[in-house]
């Protein structure tokens, strides 16, 4: 049976999508899962992952192209059948933005410097990004047109991205300001929709912290454990205890999901910040979220994620710690139905066994939907949150 595969929504407000590169081309064998083409949106690359176990019969949409969620890039066909190839290249539908005017005949632009000659394209041929100069381009805020115009329709390399910044020193305000205005409207978009309401707990993170002291004695520094995976673990076990934050609000009504799939708020290299997902979270050992957790940053500060990262999560965990922050109060991401935020572990007194005492203390925050649970029950979940991290053993 012959199936579309289509441009997925990979978030709330994301209208469109350019493709990078396809890879996969026809007559491939493509499974589940498995990542078949490479979309840039305003928070980076993104791997667009197949959801079945299927043969590319043929690609629609060519590379460069920027098109709306749900245009069909690519069909499929289920395995085991056999595709007919085509007859002639499908079209390739024209680019959702405006053209841009053409250069004057007389002063075209020059190649860049470097460029070998076999590459270089005819007149009006788009240049060609590799993906690592596309993300290269996109970490030094080099604008792509500018690439487009200088290589006049050849293959641009990391190299000549590098040699363009130096020259031009481009700054990059316009994919800061674009990835704001995307952040902007989803927040806005959430607060006017979901009825927040948002809870406070203080809990003593002596025990946590005399944990990860043991532990970390022991390891490599590279496989050692921060806060911020002990939290994210704790989060994931209270949601598989407790109905009601681990899911969507969809269609006017929540959505329970069993899997635990919990967002992790990473901020990205020249502004802007993302949430991807650590996947079925509460059944992982601490050590390989931690694995996961920095490989994670690694990708998504490179500017690459993957499609299931980036659409999974059913609840987010954010922290403002490192930035000396002690008490925030977050946004849900629709369509979730629950975020749970965590300051800085500071020196504060507090009373101990009767006595006072100077304790490392941290503040934990909840903005949940009022439509889905209420603050009785959001008080058990940060209790349940703050209990798990007392005992950080059983983790």
């Amino acid at each position: 049976m012959q199936t579309d595969f289509r441009l997925p929504s990979l978030g709330a407000d994301m209208e469109s999508a350019t493709l990078v590169e396809w890879l996969k081309k026809p007559g491939d064998a493509v499974h589940r899962g498995e990542t078949i083409a490479v979309v840039e949106t305003e928070k980076g690359l993104l791997d667009i992952e197949c959801f079945d176990d299927a043969t590319v019969t043929a690609l629609v949409i060519g590379p460069g192209t920027k098109v709306a969620v749900g245009t069909v890039l690519a069909t499929l066909s289920t395995v085991g059948e056999v595709a007919a190839p085509a007859a002639a290249p499908q079209p390739v539908p024209a680019p959702l933005a405006a053209p841009k005017a053409p250069l004057p005949a007389a002063a075209p632009a020059p190649p860049l410097a470097g460029t070998p000659r076999e590459t270089a394209a005819e007149p009006g041929r788009r240049a060609r990004l590799s993906p690592a100069a596309r993300r290269r381009a996109q970490e030094l805020g080099v604008p792509l047109e500018a690439l487009e115009q200088q290589a006049a329709g050849g293959i641009i390399h990391i190299e000549d991205v590098e040699r363009l910044a130096a020259e031009k020193k481009a700054p990059p305000a316009d994919a800061r300001s674009a990835m704001r205005a995307v952040i902007g409207s989803a927040m806005a978009r959430a607060k006017r929709e979901i009825p927040h309401y948002y809870l406070g707990h203080t809990l003593d993170f002596g025990a946590a912290r005399a944990f990860l002291t043991r532990r970390n004695a022991a390891l490599p520094i590279q496989e050692r454990l921060v806060e911020g995976v002990l939290l994210t673990k704790a989060v994931a076990l209270a949601c598989a205890r407790l109905e009601g934050f681990n899911g969507y609000f969809r269609d006017g009504r929540y959505e329970r999901v069993a899997q635990v799939h919990v967002g992790t708020a990473i901020a990205l290299r020249g502004g802007g910040l993302v949430a991807p997902a650590l996947l079925d979270a509460d059944r992982k050992d601490l050590g390989t979220l931690m694995r996961e957790f920095s490989d994670l940053v690694k990708r998504v500060r490179a500017g690459h994620m993957r499609s299931s990262e980036f659409t999974a999560a059913t609840i987010t965990v954010t922290s403002l710690g490192e930035e000396g922050v002690e008490t925030l109060y977050p946004i849900i991401h629709a369509p979730q139905v629950a975020i749970v935020g965590a300051g800085r572990v500071t020196e504060r007194p507090a009373v101990q066994a009767g006595a006072l005492a100077v304790r490392p203390l941290l503040e934990l925050t909840l903005a949940a939907d009022h439509r889905v649970t209420d603050g009785r029950i959001g008080s058990r979940f940060l209790q349940a949150i703050a209990a798990l991290l007392q005992d950080p053993e059983k983790l």
